[in-house]
């Protein structure tokens, strides 16, 4: 269940301002994980065997660290910059586990702009309750006007 009311297109480097910010919410259900596990072949027990994750250091299931960080490719694909951004790169730090159940809030914000080479660096971070579990810098290519 997505629960996101901000705006999607594109964002053109020409209009992008160090500090904008965009992101949305969502609900981890446990048809999202295991649709992940689908499509990722990532079938570790961790994520879907409740008996077997009960014996980690996680005390139960988690959701896949890259279906998380999937919601920063969401808000960077969808809105900002959005709609034609080719992601160069990505860095990735998790801090705390997703679990089934948990309402996960992404955000994104442009933190460089460098106009002649049309590369934005992105800060990037998922919270639960206000608290980071993941967090990251993204660098894209911006869509522009302008054909070069």
């Amino acid at each position: 269940m997505m629960l996101d009311n901000d705006p999607r297109g594109t964002i053109f480097l020409e209009d992008l301002e160090v500090g904008m910010k965009r992101g949305l919410t969502k609900l981890i259900t446990e048809e999202d994980i295991e649709k992940f596990a689908e499509v990722s072949t990532d079938h570790n027990p961790v994520h879907l065997d409740e008996e077997y994750a009960k014996e980690t250091i996680f005390h139960g299931r988690i959701a896949h660290g890259m279906l998380t960080a999937g919601l920063i490719s969401a808000v960077i694909g969808e809105q900002l910059p959005g709609h034609g951004t080719i992601y160069l790169g990505q860095t990735l730090k998790f801090m705390a586990p997703v679990r089934p159940g948990d309402m996960v809030n992404v955000e994104v914000e442009v933190a460089e702009i460098d106009h002649k080479k049309r590369k934005v660096k992105l800060w990037t971070q998922a919270l639960i309750d206000g608290k980071p579990v993941l967090r990251g810098e993204a660098n894209v290519l911006a869509p522009s006007r302008k054909l070069d």
